[in-house]
């Protein structure tokens, strides 16, 4: 449903124009040190207003009204708020008879029964991904400063360069996609378990919850489908578990094994595109000619990286906290 993880344990809630988006963490050791400024900086990398993204501009200010005492966690689960103050309905009410092709505005009605708060996608919006970079910030803090996670944007519209990408799709007037990378250093060999909670299906289940994310890759990836085995193996070259190569992404067995964390995901292109398209018309049943209105990203995989990190950062707090490798009381 909404919820994540074993011990550190997010729950997720609002929707895209309701009253606000929030998020509910469970889990969380006690005595870490947290104010509102230190969820700014991550908070300020997802926000819109930048070229190829949606001129829809909130304050984004994270209001925690439970868990924190003194400036220090408690202990007890953190609930944080964010107000949605910048909002334009109007803009979405002909989306009832014309749901968007590639939006959840079809399946959403008819799994709800037209109960579902439509406005800006609602509860599948990508408003609620501030739920998640909050949650990261708190899973950051307790990885430590030795535990490095860092996203960057690979390709945009098939260009390595994000501007000459975006120039593309500007000309085009469509929207694009891109493939955002995901690193992690300095993680201790032993994380994970084979089979279905590997670190890989854990990451994979937690990047899919990002909107508009279609595909994962970790190491090689689907290059390795082209190479031979004494190729894509990587020689372990110390005691410390170190390899000469990485193709495995720093994975072995669904269990890290020392070396960087790497993996790559693929972000389809923004479903509201000002071109025109043809959709059915649920009142009338016909399939009809229309366009999409409002704010919205000409390329969503921008503001993708910061999100990117914080579900690293919450699936691998969650096997730090299971491994019992960090203290359950922050001194």
């Amino acid at each position: 449903m909404n919820s994540f993880g074993r011990i550190f344990r997010v729950n997720v809630f609002g929707e895209s124009h309701g009253e606000s988006v929030g998020v509910n963490i469970d889990g969380i050791p006690a005595g870490i040190p947290l104010k509102q400024e230190d969820f700014l900086p991550d908070l300020e990398r997802r926000k819109g207003g930048a070229r190829g993204t949606t001129p829809r501009k909130e304050e984004d200010l994270p209001f925690l009204k439970s868990g924190v005492f003194n400036d220090r966690t408690t202990g007890a689960p953190i609930t944080i708020l964010f107000e949605n103050n910048n909002t334009r309905s109007s803009d979405y009410a002909k989306l009832r008879e014309f749901p968007r092709p590639g939006h959840a505005d079809f399946v959403a009605a008819k799994k709800f029964g037209g109960f579902e708060d439509y406005r800006g996608g609602g509860h599948f919006s990508g408003r609620l991904t501030l739920n998640l970079v909050a949650a990261g910030v708190i899973a950051k803090k307790i990885l430590g400063e030795n535990i490095r996670v860092n996203a960057v944007i690979k390709e945009v519209g098939g260009f390595a360069d994000a501007e000459e990408g975006l120039e593309e799709a500007i000309k085009a007037k469509d929207s694009v996609g891109g493939i955002v990378e995901c690193t992690v250093d300095g993680l201790p060999i032993g994380l994970g378990e084979p089979f279905f909670d590997s670190v890989e299906s854990a990451l994979a289940h937690a990047a899919f919850a990002i909107p508009a994310i279609k595909g994962i890759e970790f190491g090689a990836g689907f290059a390795a489908a082209k190479m031979k085995g004494l190729e894509h193996n990587d020689p372990i070259v110390d005691a410390t578990g170190k390899t000469a190569t990485n193709h495995a992404g720093g994975v072995v067995g669904g269990i890290t094994n020392g070396n960087q964390l790497v993996f790559r995901v693929a972000v389809k292109p923004t479903s509201s595109t000002p071109k025109e398209q043809q959709t059915l018309n649920i009142a009338s049943g016909q399939v009809e000619t229309f366009s999409v209105k409002g704010r919205h990203d000409l390329c969503i995989a921008l503001r993708v990286p910061v999100v990117l990190e914080a579900v690293t950062a919450m699936v691998l707090a969650d096997f730090m906290l299971l491994e019992m490798r960090v203290p359950r009381v922050f001194q």
